[in-house]
C-alpha cells in the first residue's frame, strides 16, 4: 500500500460574547464592520412582534435587510424551514461576507447557523439571543442544526458565530415558561461545574434585577466558553453539557417536540440523571433538584407507560457510537463523568423516578 497524503488542518475561530442591558448602541458600534452591506436577518416571528425597534435599527445601519422571519416553536427546526431560508439567501443573491443575524431563542439560533454555515460555504454568522436559555446554552458553542423524525439535531455542523450578543431587555417579555427553559440550562450549570449556582436559581425569575439575571447568564456563558474552548467538535469534556439531555432528548422526541419546551425536558432529565449517579455510587441527593418542581409545574405521571418507548427513543441519539448508552453522570455536584450503560433496569427506574417526581401535582 502506498504512504497516504496526509492533511493536516486546524480550525481557528473567535467568538466574542458580551451580556448587557439596553446595549442597541454597543451593538450597533460592534457591527460597524458590516454596516453598507446587506444583511439577511433571520428572526423568530414573535420577537419581531415584540421589538420591532430592532428591526428599525438594523435597517437604518444596513443599505439591505434581507428579512426571514421564523414561526416560533421547536416544530420551525426542519430541514423543510432550512432550505426555505437557503432560498431567500440565495435568491437574493447574497455575498460571501454577508452577514447572517440571528435573533430568537434556541430554535431560530440554531436554524440560522446552519443556514449560515451551508450559504456559500460560510457567512458571517452574530448571535442575538432573546431567550434566558439561547443566552446561557444554545448561542455559545458553535452547533447548529434541524431535528429529524427519528431524533432531535440529527442534521447539523459546528459553526462559530462571530459575535454573541446577550441584552438582557430581551428578557424582559419573556413569557414564563420560556424563562424556564433556561432555568432548566442553569440548573445543568450548577450540577455539572459550579454548585454555588443552586443558591442563585430561586431569584432568578420574572421581574427579577436584570443586573442579578446578567451576574447568572455571565457566569453559565463563562462555564460553557471555557468547555468549548477544550472541546470544540465534542470529542471529550463538552459532551460534559449533555448532562440529563440525553434523557431529555427522547422526551421531546416520543411527544413530537410539542408537549415540552426544551429546558422542561431538560429538567425532567437532570432529575433522571442525578438519580442514576446516585445510584451509582455519587454523594448527590436528586432532592436538590426536585427542589423546582413547583417553578416548572410539569404533568410527567401519565408518561410512566411509555418508559419502553422512551429508553427505545435514547438509542436514536446522535451521540452513541458503540451500540452501548454514553450517559453524562456526576460522581459528586460539579464533578462530571462519563458512562457507557447498556439497556438495565437502573434506565427504567430513573425514567419512573424523574417521571413521578418531576410531576406536579
Amino acid at each position: 500500500m502506498k504512504t497516504p497524503i496526509k492533511v493536516s488542518t486546524k480550525r481557528i475561530s473567535e467568538t466574542d460574547i458580551y451580556v448587557t442591558h439596553k446595549g442597541m448602541d454597543e451593538l450597533l458600534q460592534l457591527l460597524q464592520p458590516y454596516t453598507g452591506m446587506r444583511c439577511l436577518l433571520i428572526m423568530d416571528q414573535s420577537v419581531a412582534q415584540l421589538h420591532p425597534w430592532f428591526i428599525k435599527h438594523l435597517r437604518n445601519k444596513f443599505s439591505d435587510v434581507v428579512d426571514a422571519i421564523v414561526p416560533s416553536g421547536e416544530t420551525s427546526k426542519t430541514v423543510q424551514e432550512w432550505a426555505r431560508i437557503l432560498d431567500i439567501a440565495l435568491t437574493n443573491k447574497l455575498r460571501r461576507g454577508t452577514p447572517v443575524i440571528a435573533v430568537g431563542g434556541g430554535v431560530t439560533g440554531d436554524l440560522a447557523g446552519f443556514v449560515a454555515s451551508s450559504v456559500l460555504r460560510g457567512l458571517p454568522l452574530i448571535h442575538i439571543p432573546t431567550t434566558l436559555l439561547a443566552m446561557v446554552d444554545s448561542a455559545i458553542g458553535g452547533k447548529t442544526g434541524v431535528n429529524h423524525p427519528t431524533g432531535k439535531n440529527l442534521i447539523g455542523s459546528f459553526y462559530q458565530p462571530d459575535i454573541v450578543f446577550a441584552d438582557m431587555q430581551f428578557l424582559e417579555s419573556l413569557p414564563k415558561r420560556e424563562w424556564n427553559c433556561g432555568l432548566g440550562e442553569i440548573i445543568k450549570y450548577a450540577c455539572i461545574s459550579n454548585p454555588s449556582l443552586f443558591n442563585l436559581i430561586a431569584g432568578c425569575q420574572p421581574g427579577a434585577d436584570l443586573a442579578f439575571v446578567a451576574n447568572i447568564v455571565q457566569q453559565c456563558a463563562e462555564i460553557k466558553a471555557n468547555v468549548v474552548m477544550e472541546d470544540e467538535l465534542e470529542t471529550g469534556a463538552r459532551a460534559f453539557l449533555n448532562f440529563g439531555h440525553t434523557f431529555a432528548h427522547a422526551l421531546e422526541s416520543h411527544t413530537r417536540y410539542r408537549r415540552f419546551a426544551h429546558g422542561e425536558a431538560v429538567y425532567v432529565g437532570l432529575l433522571a440523571a442525578t438519580w442514576y449517579s446516585q445510584k451509582m455510587g455519587a454523594p448527590v441527593d436528586p432532592d436538590r433538584i426536585i427542589s423546582f418542581k413547583k417553578t416548572f409545574k410539569l404533568q410527567t405521571e401519565d408518561l410512566l407507560q411509555a418508559v419502553p418507548s422512551l429508553i427505545n427513543a435514547m438509542y436514536s441519539d446522535k451521540k452513541i457510537r458503540t451500540g452501548a448508552l454514553r450517559l453524562v453522570l456526576l460522581s459528586d455536584w460539579g464533578k462530571p463523568m462519563l458512562q457507557e450503560v447498556e439497556h438495565n433496569p437502573l434506565l427504567t427506574e430513573a425514567w419512573q423516578y424523574a417521571l413521578v417526581n418531576a410531576h406536579n401535582n
